[in-house]
């Protein structure tokens, strides 16, 4: 069982003290949500195999703190870093403003990111993504049985995350172990260390808006990215840009209003990424830096407007 309080919990034990929260005493505080900002941050991917040099520059752009450097095949710019050496890299993100904020690194997998994360650290990063290993298809018993014994192997690992200050956050990817609403519950609930926490990616659930807002809410903290993506048309087949842009937010028809209130409702703190897969992988969503940028701004106009 998880350590760490639920929100739902925490009221419960605040009201029974006799102790009332400011946000509970002032209803404008509540519901307004007027403090509340995302923090963005900028999936390197989106541009394809573009040059860092040609990125790094957009993130401000779009109202980003931080980068999110993919590696083949979906982007190149983690593989950048290395052939451009670290300080130089790090002199980038710097005369731009810029912190790094997340390697993903599915090809590694949740037990090979021990030497990633040292180099998260040492670039000033804070967050790993990457996806889940077991069996897949459970339910039931059977399902918590198996996100069990993986958080169990996630321990040692861990450990090197509490070292680092890294946390590593697990994609509901489909045809994993972590893919179910059920299985994110799960994770949640059994995690024994906050540096594991959970990349929540609407495109791989039923795209339904109520139950996924009720499931952030379930969730809580333990969500450390929140992809602003949603499923479309999906992204596995060459399809007319028009129908592939639907996954991006204010374009397919799922409604974000009951994610962002949800996201609101629980203070949340960590990072947002206005995300998409084009087909095939590596090359950027539109022909030109510039409209990548303007189209994931109108995305961000959306979201805010909500």
């Amino acid at each position: 069982m998880s350590t760490f309080p639920s929100r739902r919990g925490f009221l419960s034990a605040t009201l029974l003290a006799g102790i009332i929260p400011d946000w509970l005493r002032d209803p404008n505080l509540q519901s307004s949500g007027r403090d509340f900002k995302f923090k963005y941050m900028l999936g390197s991917c989106m541009y394809g195999y573009a040059n860092l040099k040609e990125i790094v520059p957009e993130v401000k752009k779009i109202g980003a703190t931080a980068i999110d450097l993919w590696p083949k095949v979906h982007g190149n710019q983690r593989e950048q870093v290395d052939r451009m050496g670290e300080e130089k890299f790090v002199e980038l993100l710097k005369k731009n403003g810029v912190q790094l904020g997340c390697i993903t690194q599915y090809k590694l997998g949740p037990f090979g990111l021990q030497d990633e994360m040292r180099l998260v650290q040492k670039l000033g990063g804070t967050t790993l993504v990457t996806g889940a290993v077991g069996p897949k298809g459970l339910k039931g018993a059977e399902l918590k049985t198996a996100v069990a014994a993986f958080v169990e192997k996630m321990k040692p690992h861990l450990e090197v995350a509490e070292a680092t200050g890294v946390t590593i956050a697990i994609e509901n990817h489909a045809n994993s172990l972590i893919e179910s609403e059920d299985s994110l519950r799960y994770l949640a609930e059994m995690r024994t260390s906050k540096k594991l926490a959970i990349a929540f990616a609407p495109y791989h659930l039923p795209q339904q808006a109520d139950g996924m807002s009720n499931l952030i809410r379930e969730l809580g903290n333990s969500i450390e990215v929140f992809y602003a993506w949603q499923h479309g048309m999906g992204c596995m087949r060459k399809l007319p840009k028009k129908q592939e842009l639907l996954q991006m937010p204010g374009r397919g028809p799922l409604d974000f209003k009951p994610l962002i209130d949800a996201l609101v409702e629980i203070d949340y703190r960590g990072w947002v990424e206005i995300f998409m897969h084009p087909f095939p992988r590596g090359i950027p969503i539109l022909d030109t830096t510039a409209e990548v940028t303007e189209e994931i701004n109108r995305a961000r106009n959306y979201l805010e407007k909500l």
